[in-house]
């Protein structure tokens, strides 16, 4: 036990505007924030749970680090004022890796916040950990894609949840919840919603059906299960008195959460079904069991929910940056805080230490944690160099099995074991971004918003937009073009004293792609060695993956490769 675990806090309302939900003071009343921070460096806690589902040792990613906790976002959301002061607090404060499960939206580093102060941060040697946001699987969606930044798509684990609804005809499906509550296996009468409109309240099937707040005659549906054709909070299900709910709905891939009341979400088909059941039987019963957890077979995989590339304001620098676990994730919970999405304690009454939840709000501190976990071996390497080493080490994933290929989980899934011995880095530093973005034809003046001092853009800069020193290769294209563009990179040997480095390629059909030298040899500790990497040819689809690997037959420092369309 670590004793100290948070070693500062503070919180940020710069217009001062609090509502009668918020706390003001760093003490956190949403439970986002406590789990978020336990993920990524909160103690052993053996036998944790969610009223024994998920029972299990309960560690973060670095348990030895300590937490500065910084409070910016309040009942109606995260100010960017208050953002960038947490940002300079954080830097001031000398903390070694910033982790910010905050989401957002825009295709310019210069509008957002995050990026401006991670800029910042990795000015004075902080990687700034972000999420890759929860606006999948269309591509082009992402919140995080500034290339000073970490950003992590959500991946799952090897754990999967689900729910039981076992109907009066002994007939079972399985659905998608967390759900504590225990109904003793009694049954219910079951009613469709559509069949409960609040007449009194003007509302017809048509809106019933979806069991939206007051829109259930309280009359027909207190004290049954109720069948809605939508996934929500459970709110109008629970004021109008029913005692469980099952929901339909276009089944989704992978998250479960918790709900005020008994509770499963089902697939269009299996609700079909329960729904022919309610109409054929005179007394239709039901009952909803607690849930339970096995084994899934495909993990790893991206979550559907995460948001997928390409890069919208670089196009030619690979985002995601990498994957790691953020569905289902069983991690430490404000017990003030309902369990269940509703901040109305009024609702749900259950207080508990740990919660269940999905998001790329929950892979963003895995991949923090681990971040600290280099920095502790490595402490004076850049937060490029920590990325690099995170990327080059990752697990590769399959696009067969996660939409969007390498748009979904950049150069795969994080591999903490390796990560820390990578053997060879890509570094880049301030001076780099700045030519980077002068390069994507930022003026001065602007490239001064993000930096925040005097820098100006030096002479030939033109081409600093392909050789930013990325561990990750990016190329677009317009459709149908024959493609021939050269890659300029530089490593840094990290690894043993000694060592020589074969490249090994792996190139799909269409495309030539080489590398100048084939071979590096290294004599000595942080030598640096660049090389060249041409790509020629065609593509026949819309994403083309291919990826390079510098094999010293000890070390195998992986960087994808990606070709597609211009959108």
């Amino acid at each position: 036990m670590i004793e100290s675990k948070i070693i500062g806090a503070k919180y940020y309302r710069s217009d001062r505007d609090f509502q009668k939900e918020d706390f003001r003071s760093p003490r956190d009343s949403e439970g986002h924030g406590t789990h978020v921070a336990s993920i990524a460096a909160g103690n052993l806690v053996s036998k944790a749970s969610v009223k024994g589902i998920g029972l299990g040792t309960a560690r973060g990613g670095l348990p030895s680090a300590r937490i500065a906790v910084y409070k910016v976002c309040w009942y109606f959301g995260c100010d960017d004022a208050d953002i960038l002061a947490a940002f300079d607090d954080a830097i001031a404060d000398g903390v070694d890796i910033i982790s910010i499960s905050i989401g957002g939206y825009s295709d310019n580093y210069f509008i957002d916040a995050i990026a401006i102060g991670a800029f910042h941060a990795m000015r004075n040697g902080i990687l700034t950990s972000t999420p890759a946001g929860n606006r999948g699987p269309y591509l082009a969606t992402l919140s995080s894609f500034a290339p000073w930044s970490l950003s992590v798509a959500a991946s799952t684990i090897d754990r999967k949840f689900y729910t039981k609804v076992r109907l009066g005809n002994n007939k079972i499906y399985e659905g998608i919840s967390i759900n504590t509550f225990d109904l003793k296996n009694e049954t219910y009468p079951i009613i469709y919603g559509g069949d409960a409109p609040n007449k009194t309240e003007e509302y017809d099937s048509s809106l019933s059906r979806y069991c939206y707040e007051d829109s259930l005659d309280k009359n027909l549906v207190k004290g049954k299960i109720v069948l809605c054709d939508v996934e929500n909070y459970g709110v109008g299900q629970l004021l109008a008195g029913a005692i469980g709910t099952v929901m339909q709905g276009r089944r989704p891939s992978s998250g479960a959460f918790a709900f005020p009341l008994p509770a499963a979400y089902l697939s269009l088909e299996d609700g079909g079904d329960i729904y022919l059941y309610i109409n054929s039987t005179r007394s239709p019963t039901a009952t909803i069991l607690k849930t339970d957890n096995r084994k899934d077979p495909f993990a790893p995989y991206i979550a559907e929910f995460s948001s997928r590339g390409p890069n919208p304001a670089a196009h030619n620098i690979l985002k995601p940056d990498l994957a790691a676990p953020g569905v289902d994730i069983l991690a430490a919970w404000s017990p003030i805080s309902p369990i269940s999405p509703i901040l109305d304690v009024s609702f749900d009454k259950r207080a508990f230490s740990y919660n269940i939840m999905s998001g790329t709000s929950m892979s963003c501190p895995h991949g923090s944690g681990v971040a600290a976990y280099i920095k502790s071996f490595h402490p004076t390497w850049s937060p490029a160099a920590i990325k690099s080493a995170l990327m080059t080490t990752a697990v590769p994933m399959s696009p067969e099995e996660s939409s969007g290929a390498e748009f979904a989980y950049g150069a795969g899934n994080i591999n903490p074991h390796k990560s820390a011995n990578p053997g060879l880095i890509y570094d880049i530093d301030a001076l780099d971004y700045i030519a980077f973005l002068c390069g994507q034809g930022y003026s001065t003046k602007l490239l001064q918003a993000v930096t925040g001092d005097s820098s100006s853009c030096p002479k030939g800069t033109d081409g600093k937009v392909f050789d930013l020193n990325y561990p990750s290769f990016a190329l677009s294209t317009p459709s149908s073009n024959s493609i021939s563009h050269v890659f300029n990179r530089t490593v840094t040997n990290v690894g043993t004293s000694t060592s020589t480095y074969k490249a090994i390629l792996s190139t799909p059909p269409g495309l030539s792609i080489k590398v100048n030298p084939s071979v590096l040899s290294f004599t000595c500790l942080k030598q640096k060695l660049s090389f060249t990497l041409t790509i020629e040819g065609t593509i026949d689809k819309q994403i083309t993956s291919a990826s390079l690997i510098w094999d010293d037959g000890t070390f195998q420092v992986r960087s994808p490769i990606v070709v597609y369309e211009a959108f």
